[in-house]
């Protein structure tokens, strides 16, 4: 006798998705140029790899970033680039767009046409943080610790 088993709908666990985007924006924020002017950069070398955050758009209470890999001395090697909203009224920073996609969306059906996970907008932001801190810790760039940003 077979049974089948009704699996359940996937749920997103906002607190944690909410403290992945919170920490997000405190990592963003030290790597942040000093003027938060669209087109300006800040770039961080990390051993072989080259990274650059650039404003793209700002607003009262937003900026908009990209953060990407812009040399890499490995061949074969992705350069990934991700779209980052900053909120600064929320200090909270989302991956809006990462390079393979327009739009995250909170949350897939499983099995999809893409094979993306269930938690993808989550998984995303979880890289992004792992990226951020690789940055932080190994990279050579100036932190900065400005008062206007709150981090002081």
């Amino acid at each position: 006798m077979t049974h089948l088993v009704k699996s359940q709908k996937y749920i997103p666990n906002l607190p944690a998705f909410m403290t992945v985007c919170e920490q997000n924006y405190f990592r963003v924020m030290k790597l942040m140029p000093k003027t938060e002017a669209v087109g300006d950069t800040s770039v961080i070398d990390v051993e072989n790899f080259c990274y650059q955050l650039e404003i793209t758009a700002t607003s009262r209470f937003t900026t908009d970033i990209i953060f990407k890999q812009i040399s890499s001395n490995v061949i074969g090697f992705i350069n990934p680039k991700l779209l980052v909203r900053v909120y600064h009224d929320a200090r909270m920073a989302e991956v809006i767009s990462p390079d393979y996609l327009k739009r995250i969306k909170p949350s897939n059906k499983y099995p999809n046409p893409l094979m993306h996970q269930k938690d993808e907008k989550y998984q995303v932001n979880a890289f992004l943080l792992d990226w951020l801190d690789h940055c932080i810790t190994h990279g050579r760039a100036s932190c900065l610790w400005d008062v206007n940003h709150g981090l002081v």
